[in-house]
């Protein structure tokens, strides 16, 4: 199946109700940070995840680079927001083969929007009959390929479903369920979904809920909650989806064969970078720490990695010893003390635009209960921070359109597209 290279990004939802804190309101100044790059090699990974999975292309003389991929210096960065418009909950957003920007609503429709108007279309895709906004429910994320769009969504029972809706004269049609997982709780239940630059799909998966991972999900390679997933979809075939070869429990005797990683809380939003195909996760934490990770492309993404959890919150022992295979988040924050500080992660993208070179190449994401845009890069081996401000309530995440151009999508109904200041 040949697919195009389609990465997601957004952010959190009502994440906030499992690792809110009473923090308020963070800096709104654009600051920077310069912290030490938290190194780890593993078995699983075999790199070092700190190193950068490309250098600056090489070019000849007839042929200059593409400024997309040459990274900018984030000290530098400066940003603004734009409304775009306001909806009903929007959740998510990803661009279409076609490269128009199809919405999702938690609600459970997805639409058209025009960043540029503002105006979005009637619903494409409608579910709403399906699903329920209550708790951490919904339509919670979205990702589409060459042939299909695929929606990860809970049901009235709570529990999760991805289906595939194949494209037909660029919009979604015919319906096929892939997969359902059963869901114990009401909360952690992941939602995020990317196309690898392998082509196959990748799914975030909540530990099931509650809190304390009280079924040991994380750790346990038997049960598919607490990790990210990846298949081969085949919707309208003799099966809904092909394990990939590859995959480190492909054969089931010690593990689901649809895991890819395992060690997640609540990984909301996942992305790759369009140019160096690196992974990135936003794991929401338990009421201490809110981590980021980075899997690096040249590294297989990271294929067989323990992200920690339950035995580690962050770069912090939680319960029990250091997990085998466990990679380090390559950024963390705290819920209190900072800068920066927050409640509940909210993923995003590396931007690759044009509009504003000094932040080429910088991971842009931010909390649920702050109110500005914050990005993270590497430079001369060292992870970089800085708060590059805003006026952004309620965040769930921050997605890019056709041109590598950055939108913030924010529980409370506003899109905002970031831009030059």
């Amino acid at each position: 199946m040949t697919r195009r290279r389609c990465g997601i990004v957004i952010v959190a939802l009502a994440l906030v109700a499992a690792a809110c804190s009473e923090d308020t309101a963070g800096p709104t100044e654009p600051s920077e940070t310069t912290i030490p790059v938290v190194t780890t090699t593993t078995a699983a990974t075999g790199v070092d995840t700190t190193s950068t999975s490309s250098t600056t292309p090489t070019t000849s003389t007839t042929e200059p680079a593409d400024p997309r991929a040459v990274n900018g210096d984030l000290n530098a960065a400066a940003v603004a927001v734009e409304n775009v418009g306001t909806y009903r909950s929007p959740i998510d957003s990803t661009v279409a083969p076609n490269g128009e920007v199809w919405l999702a609503l938690r609600a459970g429709q997805i639409v058209v929007l025009d960043a540029d108007s503002g105006e979005i279309s009637e619903p494409i895709v409608d579910i709403s009959a399906e699903t329920t906004v209550a708790s951490e429910r919904g339509l919670l994320g979205l990702a589409v390929d060459d042939e299909a769009l695929y929606v990860n969504f809970t049901d009235r029972d709570g529990n999760t479903n991805v289906d595939a809706f194949l494209l037909a004269d660029g919009r979604p049609g015919d319906r096929h369920h892939l997969l359902t997982i059963d869901q114990p709780f009401s909360n952690h239940n992941g939602g995020a979904l990317a196309i690898g630059p392998d082509g196959h799909l990748y799914v975030g998966v909540g530990d099931g809920g509650s809190a304390n991972d009280p079924l040991e999900a994380g750790q346990d390679p038997m049960q598919i909650l607490g990790s990210i997933l990846r298949i081969d979809p085949t919707p309208g075939g003799d099966r809904p989806y092909e394990i990939p070869a590859d995959n480190p429990f492909a054969s089931g005797e010690d593990g689901a064969p649809e895991i890819f990683m395992t060690g997640a809380r609540n990984p909301w939003r996942i992305s790759f970078d369009p140019v160096t195909d690196d992974f990135w996760i936003a794991d929401v934490g338990q009421n201490q720490w809110e981590e980021i990770n980075l899997l690096l492309g040249a590294n297989g993404w990271g294929i067989g990695a323990n992200l920690g959890w339950d035995n580690r919150e962050g770069t912090h022992q939680f319960e029990g010893a250091r997990p085998e295979g466990n990679v380090d988040p390559v950024y963390e924050y705290p819920h209190s003390g900072g800068p920066p500080s927050g409640c509940s992660i909210s993923g995003g993208a590396v931007y690759r635009g044009l509009a504003i070179p000094e932040l080429v190449g910088a991971y842009v994401f931010g909390d649920y209960c702050r109110f500005t845009v914050w990005a993270i890069a590497i430079q001369d081996g060292e992870v970089v921070y800085r708060d590059l401000g805003g006026d952004i309530e309620n965040l769930v995440g921050i997605t890019a359109d056709a041109d590598g151009e950055l939108l913030a999508i924010t529980l409370s109904g506003a899109i905002e597209r970031i831009v030059p200041a």
